[in-house]
């Protein structure tokens, strides 16, 4: 179940340039030859498990057969894996202990992770690719093309990108979109502008 490590987050997951000093990150292999390391904005090709603190399997991209693909340093994923994964070595293995505040917080993801969880996973690098055009979100939103997001507008957008099983709880769209309003209504006028909006747009409508 990637949906974990997939949720809609790209205005919501911040970045930092060092690891938080809670994370621990232990390599586990490493290939004698290395050619390229991971570093932000590459895409990944992943194999990972995760479990709970009292060792619950959550998700397992092994058990699927169905390895993850993810471009770092976007927000695309959870705070402990960008910091976790980078400077990594097609082939390398690592073990993330990950504490809440890296995680899904105090408000969890649906029934999956509870409140306040540290997340442990087991990560293997299978491939680092390039990274793609960059998406003008602005526009994929704006459904009406009027060059300002409604509450509307980013609700719809969310459904679509949020998988069904966890829009619940603080992962709700309406609960994200008040957030994201809070954030990016700088004007407070009810709509988002372009000039406002911190999400990856282009130079041009």
């Amino acid at each position: 179940m990637k949906v974990i490590l997939a949720l809609f987050s790209v205005f919501l997951v911040g970045r930092c340039a060092e690891p938080d000093p809670e994370l621990k990150i232990e390599v586990v292999f490493k290939p004698e030859e290395c050619e390229r390391k991971t570093v932000e904005k590459d895409m990944l090709t992943m194999h990972y498990t995760g479990t709970l603190e009292d060792g619950k399997e959550f998700d397992s991209s092994y058990k699927r057969n169905q390895p993850f693909s993810f471009q770092i340093g976007v927000g695309h994923v959870i705070k402990g894996w960008e910091q976790g994964l980078l400077d990594m070595c097609i082939g390398e293995k690592r073990k993330l202990i990950i504490p809440p505040h890296l995680g899904y917080g105090e408000a969890g993801a649906g029934d999956v992770i509870p409140a306040g969880a540290t997340l442990y996973f087991e990560t293997e690098l299978l491939e680092i690719g390039d990274a793609p055009p960059m998406q003008n979100i602005f526009k994929a939103i704006d459904s009406n093309d009027d060059q300002q997001l409604s509450r509307e507008e980013v609700v719809d957008y969310i459904k679509k990108e949020m998988p069904a099983d966890v829009s619940s709880g603080d992962q709700n769209p309406d609960i994200i979109t008040e957030e994201i309003f809070q954030h990016e209504d700088k004007d407070h006028d009810g709509f988002i502008s372009y000039e406002e909006f911190s999400g990856p747009k282009h130079d041009e409508l």
